[in-house]
Order: C-alpha cells, then sequence, then structure tokens
C-alpha cells in the first residue's frame, strides 16, 4: 500500500509506494529524504541527470515473466568507461527488482540471499567461476562506479558521488547476476556488511512490453541536447549528441578527448602519422540484417604477428533502441557484430554457442591506432586488449579481455555488395583481399551441390544398368548340343532373326564335363548378307582332392559378345575339338540380347566422380588458405616435404 509524506524542504508530497523503499528524490526541489518510521530527513539536493537517450522514464510500466512491474526509482551511474541507469522496479506481488540498462542492453535482477560465503571484493579476477544459488557463474565485470544521480524511490540511502563497487557475472544460459559490495566496502562499517546479490537475465527491449515511454510520439525515443566544444588540441569544432557519449576522436588532428569533464581534455593523440579516411561516412545510416544502423564512431586497430603489423576498421553503430553494434573492415572483408549477453565455456581449441561449434583460429593482442567520432566508453589510443577468435563461418565469435572486463562478441561476414546497397553507396568499396577468417568458403555450396547431382546421377545410373540387364535382354535362341570327337562337320544352328536397334548378341555355351576342355571356333552368319563374325572359345575345367582338400580350377561356362550387328536373320556354325580322353561332349547353346557392358557403368562413374573429386579440391584449397594466417595452419604433404628438404 502506496504510502504519502510531506517533503520538509518545500512541502510538495512524496510517495513510497515500495515498503522496501528507504530513500526518495522530491519531484519539486529534488532534495533527498530519507524514511525514518513516519518522518523524512532531508539529506540535501540530489544532483542532475546527465542527459542520455533512455526510453524509459519513472512511471514506464511492462512484464517480465508474466509478472507486471513499475518504474518507481533511479540511479545515474557513471566508471571510467561509461554510463548507465539502474531503474528501481516494483511488481505488483510487492516485490522490487532492478533493470539495468547499459549500452542498449537490458538486464533484469531480483535480490537473492547466498548462504555461502563471498569472496572480497579485491580478490576477485576476470574469467573466475563462482557459484551463487547453485549456479555456476563468470566473473565478466569489476569495476567502482561512482552514482552521478537519483530520482524517485529508492531502497538505500545514496547521493552524488557515492561509490558502488561491483562485480558482474554471466553464465551460458542468459543468466545474469551482480555483487553489490557497497555496503561491504564502506569504510567504518561494523560490524562488517555482507555484498548484495541480485540475479536475473538479459532480456531484449521488445520482450519487456514497455509503456509510458518518454517522448510516446517519437515511439519513446527522447530528444537530447547535443554537446558542441572544441578539440583542445587543434580547435576543430567537435559534438557529442549525449552524456553516453565518453570518447570524441577528432577527424582533424587524431586526437582523442574526453567528454565527461567540464573542460574537454585531450588523453591522447594517434599513433598513425596518416589520416585515416573511414570508407563510410560518420553520421550516415543503413539497414543490415533487418536493422537500422548509424555509424557514430570509426577507429583503427592493430596487431602484430612475425614482426609484422596489421591494421583493420572498426564502425561503431547506434540502433533504434539505443544498443550498439559493430561492423569491422579487413582488406575489404565485412563483419557485422554484437556483444553477447551469454558467458561462452572454452573447452581447449572449441567453443560451443548457441548450438553452433566454433574452432578457435588465433590469439592476439589488439591495440588501438586511431579514433575518430563518438563513443559511449572510454577510449584511448594504444589501449590493449587480449583477443581470442572462434570460427564457424559464416560467423564468429571474439572474446576481448582487458584486467577488468570479459566480453564475447559473435559477429556474422557481410558481402561488400550487401554493405554498398545498405549504405546506399555510389562509389564502389575496394574488393577482398585473400581469404579471411569466417568468410564463406564459395566451394562449399558448389562441392555440395555437385556431390547432390552425383549421387543423384549415381543411383540413376545403376537403376538403368540394372534394369537393363533384368529387362533389356531375353533369350533368341536356346539349344542342347553334343560334340564328339569323331565328327568334322560344322553344327549350324536354327536360325534366328536380329531385329532393328539390337546391336549386341550374347553367346553363352555350358559344357557337361569334369576334367577335361573343349575348344570351339565359331562363327555368327548374317543369312541375308553373307557376312560372319568368326572366334575361338576354349572351355576347361578341372577338380580334385589333393592332401583332404578339394580343389578346382577353370569353368564349364563361356559367354562371349558380339556387337555392333547389323539387323537380319542369322545362324551360328562351330566347329568343334575335344580332349581325346572323352569321345563327346553334351551341353547347352543360349543366343541372347546382350544387356548393357559392366565396363561402360564403372566408366561413367568414374566420369561423373570427377566432378566431386575436383570441386573437393578447391574448396579444401580455400580452408588451407583461410588457416594459413592462423594459430593452426593447414600443412599439407607437400609442405612437410619442402620443410624436410
Amino acid at each position: 500500500m502506496a504510502k504519502t509524506a510531506s517533503c520538509p524542504s518545500c512541502g510538495a508530497p512524496v510517495t513510497f509506494r515500495s515498503v522496501a523503499s528507504v530513500l526518495a528524490v522530491c519531484d519539486y526541489c529534488q532534495s533527498t529524504l530519507v524514511r525514518d518510521g513516519v518522518k523524512l530527513e532531508n539529506l540535501g539536493k540530489m544532483a542532475e541527470f546527465l542527459d542520455d537517450r533512455s526510453p524509459l522514464q519513472r512511471g514506464s510500466e511492462g512484464r517480465w515473466k508474466g509478472r507486471h512491474f513499475g518504474l518507481i526509482g533511479r540511479l545515474q551511474l557513471k566508471y571510467e568507461a561509461g554510463l548507465w541507469n539502474e531503474w528501481h522496479l516494483f511488481f505488483d506481488d510487492g516485490k522490487s527488482g532492478w533493470l539495468s540498462e547499459a549500452g542498449g542492453e537490458l538486464v533484469i535482477s531480483e535480490p537473492v540471499r547466498i548462504p555461502e560465503e563471498l569472496p572480497a571484493f579485491d580478490t576477485l579476477v576476470i574469467g573466475e567461476s563462482i557459484r551463487l544459488a547453485g549456479q555456476a557463474f563468470q566473473v565478466t565485470n569489476i569495476l567502482t562506479a561512482e552514482c552521478v544521480a537519483g530520482e524517485g524511490e529508492l531502497p538505500f540511502k545514496v547521493g552524488a558521488g557515492y561509490p558502488a563497487p561491483v562485480v558482474d557475472l554471466r553464465d551460458s544460459n542468459g543468466r545474469f547476476a551482480t555483487i553489490d559490495y557497497s555496503d561491504a566496502t564502506a569504510p567504518g562499517v561494523e560490524p562488517p556488511v555482507r555484498p548484495l546479490v541480485f540475479i536475473g537475465e538479459a532480456v531484449p527491449f521488445g520482450q519487456l512490453a514497455m509503456t509510458n515511454l518518454r517522448d510516446p510520439a517519437a515511439g519513446g525515443k527522447p530528444n537530447v541536447k547535443a554537446k558542441a566544444f572544441q578539440c583542445p588540441q587543434c580547435g576543430a569544432p567537435l559534438s557529442a549528441r549525449s552524456a553516453e557519449i565518453i570518447s570524441v576522436g577528432c577527424g582533424s588532428c587524431g586526437a582523442v578527448v574526453d567528454t565527461q569533464k567540464d573542460v574537454a581534455k585531450r588523453i591522447a593523440t594517434a599513433k598513425s602519422k596518416q589520416k585515416v579516411t573511414p570508407l563510410l561516412e560518420l553520421g550516415s545510416s543503413g539497414k543490415l540484417f533487418g536493422e537500422q544502423l548509424e555509424v557514430i564512431g570509426f577507429m583503427q586497430r592493430r596487431m602484430q604477428a612475425d614482426d609484422h603489423w596489421y591494421f583493420w576498421r572498426e564502425y561503431v553503430l547506434l540502433a533504434p533502441d539505443n544498443s550498439l553494434r559493430w561492423l569491422s573492415e579487413y582488406d575489404g572483408h565485412w563483419n557485422l557484430a554484437r556483444v553477447q549477453s551469454k558467458a561462452v565455456a572454452a573447452f581447449g581449441e572449441t567453443v560451443k554457442f548457441a548450438g553452433q561449434e566454433y574452432k578457435h583460429f588465433q590469439t592476439y593482442e589488439a591495440f588501438v591506432d586511431f579514433v575518430i567520432g563518438e563513443f559511449p566508453w572510454l577510449v584511448k589510443v594504444d589501449q590493449s586488449a587480449r583477443v581470442h577468435d572462434y570460427v564457424a563461418p559464416p560467423l564468429m565469435l571474439s572474446r576481448e579481455v582487458t584486467s577488468s572486463e570479459d566480453v564475447w562478441t559473435a559477429s556474422e561476414y557481410v558481402a561488400t555488395a550487401d554493405i554498398e546497397l545498405a549504405f546506399g553507396l555510389k562509389t564502389p568499396l575496394p574488393k577482398p583481399i585473400g581469404t579471411f577468417a569466417n568468410q564463406p568458403n564459395p566451394g562449399a555450396e558448389r562441392h555440395r551441390k555437385f556431390c547432390q547431382y552425383f549421387w543423384r546421377l549415381f543411383f540413376a545410373a545403376w537403376a538403368i544398368h540394372l534394369g537393363l540387364l533384368i529387362f533389356g535382354g531375353g533369350t533368341v535362341l536356346k539349344e542342347d548340343v553334343s560334340y564328339r570327337n569323331d565328327s568334322d562337320e560344322a553344327r549350324l544352328s536354327k536360325e534366328f532373326v536380329l531385329p532393328r536397334g539390337a546391336h549386341r548378341l550374347e553367346i553363352a555355351h555350358n559344357a557337361q564335363f569334369s576334367n577335361h576342355w573343349l575348344a570351339l571356333h565359331m562363327a555368327l552368319v548374317n543369312k541375308d548378307t553373307g557376312e560372319a563374325w568368326q572366334t575361338d572359345r576354349e572351355i576347361s575345367f578341372y577338380e580334385g582332392i589333393d592332401d583332404g582338400e578339394s580343389w578346382s580350377e577353370g569353368a564349364k561356362n563361356d559367354e562371349i559378345v558380339f556387337t555392333e550387328l547389323p539387323a537380319g536373320t542369322y545362324f551360328l556354325a562351330e566347329e568343334a575339338e575335344l580332349d581325346p580322353a572323352i569321345p563327346s561332349v553334351g551341353g547347352q547353346v543360349r543366343i541372347s540380347h546382350a544387356g548393357p557392358r559392366w565396363s561402360s557403368l564403372v566408366l561413367l562413374i568414374l566420369f561423373l566422380v570427377a566432378f566431386p573429386v575436383f570441386t573437393w579440391w578447391r574448396q579444401k584449397a580455400f580452408e588451407i588458405a583461410r588457416w594459413a594466417d592462423s594459430d593452426h595452419p593447414i600443412v599439407s604433404a607437400s609442405s612437410d616435404d619442402s620443410d624436410d628438404d
């Protein structure tokens, strides 16, 4: 039940909706009021908020996991690298929580009692694993923030300049945790106070179904005043669109300016002697993957490998929901990236993320080299991070680790033509050079298609071949025969007709003997033309038992195929020579339409398989080129031989 009291400074009504609220800021005179029973104590004036682009405001409402909530208070905090909002939530069930808004990412969390002993703030390190409420989390941020301002109802005493040492943690399922050491590290607090723990999850803005946003006529997008100032090094005019912009790079002299100071202060100067011109103009907009994005910042970064420096460019893009994207470019290869809310577990040389396995590509130290435009975090020339890249083309995961932050970024390869179309570029971008880490293998799709074609044609060839063997043949003539040693006359078969289109005949003999031989001189005669096709064949079969084991040699059967025969009436003439040891041999002659040749099928398959073999080789060559510049190059046998020499 809401309770209302009068502000002791101006007399205006101050309402407490949540029983957990300890502090409120008067909407009329900005006095900071602490509730002590029914009395209100005035702690003095609360500082004013810095302008930001947040669409949220006190009074905004939404739903999370089926629970309705309202925003009843806000803290604005800043630290060395940026600025963010913490919104105090009040659920309809009377419980409270927090909605964190940083860099366009929203995280909802609720206070949780943790029975385990928590580590001291100054003992924690990035990447450390900690169990909270039975769940394993990984430390991703360690920072000491400072309260800028507060408004509405808050569950604890706080004021401008109030220090807030906090640790952020994430797990692979998207859960988020914060350990707040504000009271635990406060001087003079006796007995020691346990840190506060909040557990929740990152939530897309659209899932919260927020209503009553700032400036509803503009869809919740507030208007903020740009801050204009001069570069402290060269005097060039500069501007920052809101207080969220912490750094601005001067395009004239390369100085990096800290905008958090009352008077803009130069914090670094670009290392590059030459001015770097972005391929995408600052302030230009484009639509990539269905999102309208504006280019607000540009930096060049560098890394060293084998005593050689490599440079690439990164563009900071602002989405309509105030979230950030990164568009990177190296040698004409482009990637669109976004920071991930989930921690990623790395196991050796592979990581798994969103059901996809990524392979480690390379690890290196990345340095900031040149800066132009606006950045919502503090950028310094020579600022460095340890980067680990993992690839699953066209996707890539990158892990950037510093002493106070562990960030995973997921990116996807974007074709140059798509960048040109998205930003409406009139001048073509430079064409890609070489092979990039997560560049899609152009041979992979080609190889997949050729494999599909091969298997379709392979099974079709087999089906046709077997069909011709089973249904394409047919017996033309079948006769029982007897060959004698005492006869010199040729044996003539009955006449038969070979129709048009049937150019092949198979003549098969089956001899009924054992341990003997039979030699045949055959002539297939075309009665209409007198043309004859002659051949000699020998049939032999031997068998026996040696040392108790049976053996056999040869065969009682023989087949021969006559090809390219014209249509007509034929007969078969045979002269036989028998083993002198036997007076005669019986058997059978069968003349039939010959089926397809097996050799033809083999040759066809060899021809077909050449295509997928070639595309596989092209695909493999691309992968060798891809991994050549990685920490895990693919070494071919020829390379090994060269090294041995």
